[in-house]
């Protein structure tokens, strides 16, 4: 589950935008004060950012600059109603990866959406499908095989194979997996990281094999391709 978060100070519309991508399987937070925003983007590390362009605190052009000049890699989605090309110059030119002018239609954004995370995991992972040996990953159909058989897993636990698998032979720290795959105000807290890692190891494992998912102990959890 990609993790998005939406800036936009306009309560209604980033109310529908939250709730039209939390049902198409988006983690979405939101923000609605731009120097918030910032400073979340500091703390915090997203799949993609929507951002408008007008917001109190700090504009979403100047935003997405100081988010590129800190090396801030996530694809920026540019929301504004200012639809002149100068306009649109100035965003792309501040680092923005597309822009979509109001008023707009939620399939729409939808499409641009599904299409800048796609071209950020291509571009990470070279394919969009996920694979570790006979698993695989699908992660617009939402399927995880094994050996080529459906493997059911809850939302979450779907959400974390996909972290880990995108993030491969990196230690996370439950608290660092928190950060990345449940709500930033999750009630969740670090010890339930063992119970999910304990599910998909169930789920996934052979039996007498070493895990996928090795313990780093004191550290916290590593997916391996060996």
């Amino acid at each position: 589950m990609s993790k998005i978060l939406l800036v936009e100070d306009e309560l209604d519309l980033s109310n529908q935008i939250r709730d039209w991508l939390t049902r198409e399987h988006y983690l979405v937070e939101t923000q609605e004060n731009g120097e918030m925003a910032y400073h979340q983007l500091r703390v915090s590390k997203y799949d993609l950012i929507i951002l408008d362009w007008q917001l109190p605190g700090m504009s979403g052009i100047d935003i997405c600059k100081q988010y590129r000049s800190t090396g801030g890699k996530s694809p920026v989605l540019m929301l504004t109603a200012r639809s002149a090309i100068d306009d649109r110059e100035k965003g792309l030119d501040a680092g923005a990866d597309d822009y979509l002018c109001k008023p707009f239609h939620l399939k729409e954004l939808s499409a641009r959406v599904r299409a800048l995370i796609r071209r950020s995991s291509i571009a990470t992972t070279g394919t969009n499908v996920l694979h570790l040996k006979d698993i695989s990953l699908d992660p617009s159909a939402r399927r995880v095989t094994k050996g080529g058989a459906d493997v059911k897993l809850e939302p979450k636990e779907f959400s974390l194979l996909e972290f880990l698998m995108r993030n491969r032979n990196i230690v996370f720290s439950a608290d660092a997996l928190l950060d990345r795959v449940w709500e930033s105000d999750t009630s969740v807290s670090p010890d339930s990281i063992r119970t999910y890692i304990k599910a998909l190891r169930k789920k996934l494992d052979n039996a007498g094999e070493t895990s996928h998912i090795t313990t780093v102990h004191g550290l916290g959890y590593r997916l391996e391709d060996s």
